[in-house]
């Protein structure tokens, strides 16, 4: 009968070959984890999701912070029924408890560049096919233009 019993080690942990999750997945899990028991303690008003997301804003480098803060502005203006709170640890911008834009800085995952992303609850569907996230390694009045657009139009 011991032949046929399988280590539960085996079949529970992920492969180590795999490649399992990266540091920085992992970081992102543990911090989504944390704005998950802090959302079940109480309900965060938008002041301080702001703030949350103001402080997540100032930890990022230079680069990154410089468009967070004028993302941050541009969503304020041009959507501001959306409230402000962080998710997975990133900046992002909610309408009914649900997440509709996100700011993911370069730094978060060592990417060469930015990304603004659209949730599925966002409203920007064009057709059977639409972007849903922008790569910004700068942004420039055009964007911010484009950005705001996107944003009115999301939460339609």
């Amino acid at each position: 009968m011991k032949d046929t019993q399988r280590s539960a080690k085996g079949t529970t942990a992920m492969d180590e070959s795999s490649g399992g999750f990266t540091d920085e997945e992992r970081a992102a899990m543990k911090e989504r984890a944390k704005e998950l028991k802090a959302e079940a303690r109480a309900s965060k008003g938008k002041a301080d999701g702001e703030s949350d997301v103001l402080a997540k804003i100032a930890e990022m480098p230079e680069a990154d912070r410089a468009m967070a803060e004028r993302l941050h502005a541009i969503v304020k203006v041009s959507a501001p029924a959306l409230s402000p709170r962080t998710w997975y640890g990133m900046p992002a911008y909610a309408k009914d408890g649900k997440v509709v834009c996100f700011f993911q800085s370069a730094a978060k995952f060592n990417a060469r560049y930015a990304t603004l992303g659209f949730s599925d609850t966002a409203n920007l569907d064009e057709g059977a096919m639409w972007p849903t996230a922008f790569a910004l390694t700068r942004l420039t009045a055009a964007d911010e233009a484009r950005i705001a657009a996107l944003v009115k139009r999301a939460v339609r």
